[in-house]
């Protein structure tokens, strides 16, 4: 028998073309001709339902935070304001929030986490929508411009992710976790954020960037962790129980503790800076630490080729660039209250907004109030 020659970059050309035009051409005669076709879906029906799972449960958890902060608005606007964990409706929101992040979880075990983690971008798009919807929120350009960008930067995702199917069992996980690339991978994430934690710690260093990239070293190995338990249990349930290998527990163990430093990381970043500017920022760090955890762990994007890698990466700059359109502004809308500022009067060196206070007559204090009426006494004397 005659050899095969080696294929050459010509074929491997051919071969992104080839699987362009099987995702975006509709109509045509034969099979797999486009991304709604029945040999598209047959092929990558199990990712689909991944991506459904993913994307109701993002859903779900976007109608959770809307449903909180009504129930936020609503304490506020009583008399006597009861606290907010006392409402059943914020409790009511909190369920859903807990039934959206177990989709999310079962997401994993059925699809890649460079097909998952993007995804992330539907919360935020779809918590806009349904606070313009029901809480009355402004409708502005910049929020229909970024859902039309999140909505395409989607469907480039789920086209052109990487198309394998793996069966996540405990052996699998034992053989990643034991490879050259996470071994350098983890090395690097360790020193990392050791070097950020002693600047964060040490030197009080608290930027948005090094808080935003300690969670995102975290979240990286948050998404390994859940793609390995959530992908054992799929196995167990589907196939053989996996349930009682020690790595099972090993990895939920890291899963736990990584989601709970997490948010801890997440939370002090939302304390100091605003949230417009971290759900942005935030969400563009945690999937590209997910994208580059995939490829390195699971080794996700094996034999793909460049052209479909490019436009899935354009995806995802278009999920990125709608989020941050949807999200840019928001809060200042909210923020129309008088204030008083004493570094526009002459003669006065004091820079800081005293907020009126609302339940009296007065504007409250200065910061320093014993300093401030010695000052204006003295003044008095003086004149």
């Amino acid at each position: 028998m005659a050899a095969l020659a080696p294929a050459g970059p010509g074929d491997a050309a051919s071969a992104a073309l080839d699987e362009l035009s099987l995702n975006f051409t509709y109509g045509a005669p034969g099979a797999g001709n486009g991304s709604l076709s029945g040999d598209w879906y047959r092929r990558n029906q199990i990712h689909l339902f991944g991506v459904l799972l993913a994307i109701l449960g993002n859903l779900v958890i976007s109608i959770s935070l809307n449903i909180q902060k009504y129930s936020h608005l609503q304490l506020a606007q009583q008399e006597h304001p009861r606290p907010y964990f006392k409402s059943v409706l914020w409790w009511g929101g909190v369920l859903l929030m807990a039934v959206g992040e177990a989709g999310n979880f079962a997401a994993y075990g059925f699809a890649p986490i460079t097909l998952i983690a993007p995804l992330g971008c539907v919360s935020v798009t779809g918590s806009a929508i349904i606070s313009v919807t029901f809480l009355k929120d402004n409708l502005r350009a910049s929020d229909l411009l970024g859902t039309t960008l999140a909505f395409a930067g989607t469907y480039l995702l789920v086209n052109f992710a990487p198309n394998i199917t793996q069966a996540i069992s405990a052996r699998t996980v034992q053989y990643y976790l034991v490879g050259w690339q996470f071994l350098i991978y983890v090395i690097l994430e360790i020193l990392i954020f050791c070097i950020l934690l002693y600047f964060y710690k040490r030197k009080g260093m608290k930027h948005m960037v090094i808080l935003l990239t300690l969670v995102a070293i975290l979240a990286s190995l948050t998404v390994i962790s859940v793609k390995a338990v959530s992908g054992m249990i799929t196995f167990s349930v589907m196939d053989t129980m996996q349930l009682t290998y020690p790595i099972f527990y090993i990895m939920f163990i890291i899963m736990i503790a990584s989601c709970v430093f997490q948010v801890k990381f997440l939370n002090q970043a939302t304390k100091l800076y605003n949230t417009t500017t971290v759900v942005p920022v935030n969400h563009i760090f945690f999937t590209i630490s997910a994208i580059v955890a995939g490829i390195i762990f699971y080794q996700e994007f094996l034999g793909a080729a460049f052209l479909t890698v490019f436009i899935y990466l354009f995806g995802c700059f278009l999920s990125f660039l709608g989020v941050f359109l949807v999200t840019r502004n928001r809060e200042k809308e909210h923020l129309q209250q008088s204030y008083i500022d004493f570094g526009n009067i002459p003669g006065k060196q004091m820079l800081d907004k005293i907020q009126p206070d609302s339940n009296s007559l007065s504007y409250g204090t200065l910061p320093d109030g014993s300093d401030s009426t010695k000052s204006q006494s003295g003044e008095k004397k003086e004149v």
